[in-house]
C-alpha cells in the first residue's frame, strides 16, 4: 500500500507542478524543476530505488518552496537547500536513533525463509514507512570498540601454503632453466620464454617431481649420469641463494630444498603480509575503526558494532584470498574422454563434450565432467564433493593428470525465463596447464566498470591494468596462443575461459562477473575490485574463533568523557548567548545544525563513534562559533560607523568571509593530506575533519546569513548583538 501511495503521490505532485508551471509564468522554472524531481521520485519508487525516492522527493519540496512568493528567489533557494539538508540528515539518522533508543528489529526467532520474506516486505513498504526506511537505508552510526565493543575475529594463516607457493615457483623456474639448458632435446632457441610444448619434451631427459610428504622440495631425476653431470655448478649457482642442493650417490638425482632460514622468514612474512592486506581491506570498507593485530600465526580483527549482516559481509571480504591467475587450457589433450568410453556410475555427474579452439582454423571435441548440485546444497559444498570425486579418479589412475597439469572448475549456470536471471546449477571442469602465465602481483590496478562493448548486455566486469612486465608477458602469451583458450582463475575457481582471438597489447584485460542479475554483478565487481586493490593474501586464512566483546573502556570512564564533552559544548553555547544575545542564538542554532549534518554524514560513511570522536564533535562546536564571532564583530563595527542594519549585515559578511575561508581552507588542506596518506583512525579523523570543515563553512556563513537577512528586512529592525 505504501509503495502505491508514494508512487502515485509523487506522480500527482509532478502533474500538478507541471500544470502550475503552464499557468504561472513567473515561477515556471522552479515549478518545472519540482515536476521533474517529483517525476524522478515516482520512477525511483516504481523500480524500488529508495535513495532516488528520498533524494528527488525532498528536492521536489525544495523546488516548490522556491516557487513561493516569499522574500527573493536567492533567499528561497538557500532556505530550501538548508531545509533539504536538515530533513535529509534527519532521515539518515533515523535508523541509528531507532536502533540505539528502541533497539534493533529482532528477527532471530524467525527462520531464514521468514526473515527473507520480512526483508522483502520491509523493502517494498508493506510494513510501514519506518520499517521501509530502516530496511532501505544502510546508514548506521555505531558506537566504537571503546564505547560498546563489537566482534573479535581470529584468523589462522596457512603458512605452509605460502611455502608451497614458493616451492612451486622454483619448480617452474627449474623447468624453464632445464629446457633452456638442453636445447638439443627440447628444441628451444632464442631468448624468449619456452613454450609449454618445449618444456614437455624435457621428460625424455629429466623428470621433475614435487617431493611427496614435503612442501619445500623439488626432486629432479635424470635418465643417465652423463646428462646429470651437464647440470654443473654454474647452472646451480642461480638457485643456491635460497635453495640447498643434494646429489644422490649415483649422481642421477638432484634434490632442491628450500633452506631452513628461508622457510622461517617465509612464515613470518606470510603472517605480516596477511595482516597488512586484511588491514587495507577493512580500511577500504569505510570508517569502521577496526583494530588488526597478529599473534604467532593468527590475525586478530576487532570490529565495532552489532550488525550481524554487516559482519557477515566483512567476514566474506576478509576471507577472500584474491589469488588471481591466468592459465592456458590444454585442449589438445582429452583426459575426460576415458569416462565417455567406459561410462559413469556416479549420480549427479555427467560427461559432456564441446568443440574447443586449438589453434588458427582448428577445433577439437573436448570432453569435460559436469556435476549438478543437490537440492538445498551450497555451491561450495558441491564443489568440495566434485573435487573429492576428481581426486579419487586421479588416485585410481582412470584420470591421467601429471604435475604439469591440473583440473579447473567453473560454475555451471542456467537461464530461468520466469525470473529473467541465471541460476547456479553446479560445476564443470577444464583441463589446464598448472603454470600460471600471469599472477595477481602483475596487476597494477583494478576497476569495476559496466559493459559498454558492442553487443554487451549492460553487465558488470572488472577492468585490469597490468604492470609493465605483466603487460609484456600478457602480450607475448596472447600472440603465441591465438585461437586457444585462456582461463582467468580467482581463488582456485575459473571465472571465465575467453578465446584469444588476436595479440592483446596495451596491458589491460577484464574479468566478467558471470550471468547473475545486474545488482549481483555490481556487488561482486565492487567486492572483487576492493580485494584486488588491497592485494592478494600470501596464503589462505581460516576463521578459527569468533566472539562478541564488550567495551574497552569502563562505564565510569565513558560517563565522565561524555559528561565533559556535553559540559564543554554547553558552555560554548551559553557564552555565545551571553555575549551576542539574539545573534548568539542564531549562531547556536547554526552550530546545532552543523552538528546534525556532521553526524548524518558520518552515519552515511558508516563511521564508528568513539569517545575521542565525541570529544572531537564538542571541539567542532567551539571551532564552528569562531566564524560567527568574526561575523558578529564585523557587524558591530559597521553599526558603530552608523550604517543601517541591512547594510551592516551585508558588509560584515563580505569583510569577514575572506578570513573565515582562509582558516577553513588551511584546515581542509591538512585534512586532505591526512586522508590521502593516513589509514585506520588517522584516516577516520581526516574524513571527519573534512566533513566538519565543510559543514562549518556552510552553517557559519550561509545559514546564519539567512536568519540575519530575514531579520533586517523587517521595518524598523534592530540588531541584538550584545
Amino acid at each position: 500500500m505504501l509503495h502505491l501511495i508514494l508512487q502515485f503521490g509523487f506522480a500527482a505532485i509532478a502533474l500538478a507542478c507541471l500544470v502550475a508551471a503552464l499557468l504561472r509564468r513567473g515561477s515556471r522554472g522552479p515549478l518545472l524543476w519540482a515536476a521533474a524531481s517529483a517525476g524522478a521520485a515516482a520512477i525511483g519508487e516504481t523500480y524500488h530505488v529508495a535513495w532516488a525516492l528520498l533524494a528527488f522527493g525532498l528536492m521536489s519540496l525544495w523546488a516548490i518552496f522556491t516557487a513561493l512568493p516569499v522574500m527573493n528567489i536567492g533567499w528561497r533557494l538557500k532556505v530550501g537547500l538548508t531545509t533539504y539538508l536538515l530533513v535529509g540528515a534527519g532521515i539518515c539518522l533515523y535508523p541509528t536513533l531507532h536502533d540505539e533508543i528502541l533497539g534493533k528489529d529482532k528477527l532471530e526467532a524467525y527462520s531464514a525463509e521468514e526473515r527473507a520474506e520480512i526483508e522483502r516486505q520491509s523493502k517494498q513498504g508493506e510494513l510501514g514507512f519506518g520499517q521501509y526506511l530502516r530496511s532501505n537505508l544502510g546508514f548506521r552510526l555505531v558506537r566504537g570498540l571503546d564505547l560498546k565493543g563489537g566482534l573479535r575475529l581470529v584468523y589462522t594463516v596457512d603458512v605452509e601454503e605460502a611455502i608451497k607457493d614458493k616451492r612451486d615457483r622454483y619448480y617452474d623456474d627449474l623447468r624453464v632453466a632445464l629446457t633452456k639448458h638442453f636445447p638439443d632435446v627440447t628444441g628451444y632457441t632464442g631468448d624468449a620464454q619456452p613454450a609449454n610444448e618445449q618444456m614437455e619434451k624435457l621428460i625424455s631427459v629429466a623428470k621433475l617431481v614435487k617431493e611427496q610428504g614435503r612442501f619445500d622440495s623439488v626432486v629432479v631425476t635424470f635418465e643417465d649420469t652423463a646428462l646429470a653431470d651437464k647440470v654443473d655448478q654454474e647452472f646451480l649457482s642461480r638457485f643456491l641463494l635460497e635453495l640447498q642442493v643434494r646429489r644422490s650417490s649415483d649422481r642421477k638425482e638432484l634434490t632442491f630444498r628450500i633452506k631452513t632460514e628461508v622457510v622461517t622468514d617465509a612464515r613470518s612474512r606470510a603472517v605480516e603480509q596477511a595482516k597488512q592486506t586484511i588491514h587495507r581491506r577493512v580500511d577500504s570498507l569505510g570508517l569502521k575503526e577496526a583494530a588488526v593485530s597478529s599473534r604467532d600465526e593468527d590475525i586478530i580483527v576487532e570490529m565495532p558494532g552489532d550488525d550481524a549482516k554487516a559482519f557477515e559481509e566483512i567476514k566474506s571480504i576478509i576471507s577472500e584470498t584474491a589469488r588471481l591467475e591466468f592459465k592456458l587450457l590444454d585442449d589438445e589433450q582429452n583426459p575426460f574422454e576415458a569416462f565417455a568410453k567406459r561410462g559413469l556410475d556416479e549420480p549427479g555427474i555427467a560427461i559432456e563434450f564441446e568443440n574447443a579452439p586449438v589453434g588458427p582454423g582448428r577445433t577439437k571435441p573436448v570432453y569435460y565432467a559436469r556435476l549438478a548440485r543437490h537440492e538445498g546444497e551450497a555451491m561450495e559444498e558441491a564443489l568440495k564433493r566434485f573435487r573429492d570425486w576428481v581426486g579419487r579418479q586421479m588416485a585410481s589412475g582412470v584420470l591421467q593428470v601429471d604435475q604439469n597439469h591440473e583440473v579447473g572448475y567453473e560454475k555451471w549456470v542456467e537461464y530461468e525465463p520466469d525470473t529473467g536471471e541465471y541460476k547456479d546449477v553446479g560445476w564443470r571442469t577444464y583441463f589446464l596447464w598448472s603454470k600460471a602465465e600471469i599472477t595477481g602481483d602483475m596487476v597494477r590496478n583494478a576497476q569495476a566498470a559496466s559493459d559498454q562493448s558492442e553487443g554487451g548486455l549492460g553487465g558488470w566486469n572488472v577492468q585490469l591494468t597490468f604492470t609493465q612486465p605483466g603487460g609484456e608477458i600478457f602480450e607475448r602469451i596472447t600472440e603465441a596462443n591465438v585461437k586457444r583458450r585462456f582461463a582467468i582463475i580467482l581463488d582456485g575457481k575459473t571465472e571465465s575461459t575467453p578465446e584469444i582471438r588476436e595479440k592483446i597489447g596495451g596491458g589491460t584485460a577484464r574479468i566478467t562477473m558471470g550471468a547473475g542479475s545486474i545488482d549481483q554483478q555490481l556487488q561482486n565487481a565492487k567486492k572483487l575490485e576492493l580485494v584486488l586493490k588491497s592485494g592478494a593474501l600470501p596464503a589462505p586464512i581460516s576463521l578459527s574463533n569468533s566472539q562478541v566483546i564488550g567495551p574497552s573502556l569502563g562505564n565510569d570512564a565513558i560517563d565522565k568523557g561524555v559528561t565533559a564533552a556535553l559540559v564543554g559544548a554547553g558552555l560554548v553555547l551559553l557564552i555565545m548567548l551571553y555575549f551576542y544575545h539574539a545573534a548568539g542564538m542564531i549562531a547556536n542554532l547554526a552550530v546545532l545544525l552543523n552538528l546534525v549534518l556532521q553526524v548524518a554524514a558520518l552515519a552515511m560513511f558508516g563511521a564508528s563513534l568513539t569517545l575521542p570522536g565525541i570529544t572531537g564533535l564538542a571541539l567542532t562546536i567551539g571551532m564552528a562559533v569562531d566564524a560567527n564571532v568574526l561575523i558578529n564583530e564585523r557587524i558591530r563595527e559597521e553599526l558603530a560607523m552608523g550604517k543601517s542594519p541591512r547594510a551592516a549585515v551585508a558588509v560584515g559578511y563580505d569583510k569577514a568571509f575572506a578570513a573565515i575561508l582562509d582558516g577553513h581552507v588551511t584546515t581542509l588542506i591538512t585534512a586532505l593530506i591526512l586522508a590521502q596518506y593516513g589509514s585506520g583512525p588517522i584516516k577516520g579523523f581526516a574524513v571527519t575533519l573534512i566533513v566538519g570543515v565543510t559543514c562549518s563553512l556552510f552553517t557559519g556563513v550561509v545559514v546564519t546569513k539567512l536568519f540575519f537577512e530575514f531579520w533586517v528586512r523587517r521595518r524598523h529592525a534592530k540588531l541584538s548583538l550584545g
